[in-house]
């Protein structure tokens, strides 16, 4: 069969299947602000999905973050430890080979013990003691607290500085 136009088709019609600017079924003044509608909502869509995207990132590399302080801390605590009993061997060895007598005899004796109560207290109390203790010291004495850090800093800042 031959395809056959109504004659009864409206002008409306006619002008959306012969105009290629329009959409069809669109009214010719309305297109650009449906198109430029449509853009919008996909643009917001898009941005939506890019931020949803970027907080997974920071939350997985904050946790990440976490993870490797973590890994650091406790590597650092078993550094400590070790440097701990590091010091004790090393004041039991001074102990064994040094003269038990005499002037020597007690200032090695001293410092083996020095050693040995350091080693002892590295490993009991670890980073974390000795950061306790530190606050503990400071809140106790806070002005020689300040003018010791007074004067760190000036021997820092005087050690670092070039001098012409």
């Amino acid at each position: 069969m031959a395809n056959m136009s109504s004659p009864t088709k409206n002008k409306a019609e006619e002008r959306s299947v012969n105009s290629p600017q329009t959409p069809a079924g669109a009214n010719s003044g309305d297109w650009p602000r449906d198109i430029a509608a449509a853009a919008g909502q996909k643009g917001s869509g898009l941005a939506s999905a890019v931020a949803e995207s970027a907080e997974q990132a920071a939350s997985f590399v904050g946790s990440k973050a976490g993870e490797a302080a973590t890994y650091v801390g406790h590597k650092a605590e078993d550094a400590t430890g070790a440097v701990g009993g590091g010091l004790k061997s090393l004041g039991q060895t001074i102990r064994e080979h040094t003269p038990q007598t005499g002037a020597l005899g007690q200032a090695s004796s001293a410092v083996a013990s020095g050693l040995e109560s350091t080693g002892r207290y590295l490993q009991q109390e670890g980073l974390r003691g000795i950061g306790e203790d530190m606050t503990n010291l400071v809140r106790r004495n806070p002005i020689p607290a300040v003018f010791v850090a007074l004067g760190l800093g000036f021997l820092i800042a005087r050690a670092t500085t070039s001098r012409s």
